[in-house]
């Protein structure tokens, strides 16, 4: 896997797995574009029926462009439905004991890296499809954006760690404690972390 590239030396993987195939089809295709798609495409094709008649000759040379031009939102959902196999392939995450990974894109691959220590919140969200599927989505905030691990099984379980790594980290640094000796045993939890050059 590509992500794991991302990783740093000493970081230990404690989780990693993609989205069910299933759910991330099904939502791909019933997005919220599609029923704007669909209306737009049937006004567009009743107003090409009804004026068939009138589509000979130099009025059908400046329609029929006109009338596909103006039909850009279906292209755009059909192209997104084209494309649902370059995405599932790039699709991927990773939690390391301090970070959460992720990657996706089509074309083009992005990758995203959330340390525990910017996270302020973690929840769980399912949609129609997770619910009917069994899946779920965890969903992190942080400082420097949000990032999401969608369409997973076991989401429940990922979520649990997520949450417990974020609150052991976060209390970590923030609870005073002597202005942090050389070794600090952290605050109920069961990390450690020593003072060095580095962190200073």
């Amino acid at each position: 896997m590509e992500l794991e590239s991302m990783i740093g030396s000493g970081e230990k993987i404690l989780w990693s797995g993609r989205p069910d195939r299933k759910c991330f089809v099904f939502e791909a295709i019933f997005n919220p574009l599609m029923p704007f798609a669909l209306l737009w495409a049937i006004i567009d094709i009743s107003v090409l029926v009804f004026l068939g008649d009138e589509l000979g000759g130099e009025a059908g040379f400046f329609i029929i462009p006109f009338m596909l031009i103006h039909m850009a939102p279906v292209w755009i959902y059909l192209a997104g439905l084209f494309t649902i196999t370059l995405k599932y392939r790039h699709e991927a995450y990773i939690v390391t004991d301090r970070a959460v990974y992720s990657s996706h894109g089509m074309f083009t691959v992005n990758y995203n890296t959330k340390l525990f220590a910017d996270m302020s919140h973690v929840d769980i969200h399912r949609g129609i499809f997770d619910q009917m599927l069994k899946v779920g989505d965890v969903v992190i905030s942080a400082s420097n954006g949000d990032i999401s691990i969608i369409d997973i099984p076991d989401y429940e379980a990922v979520f649990r760690m997520v949450k417990k790594l974020q609150e052991d980290i976060y209390s970590d640094v923030q609870y005073p404690n002597a202005l942090r000796p050389r070794e600090n045993t952290g605050y109920r939890s069961e990390y450690t972390y020593k003072d060095s050059e580095e962190r200073r």
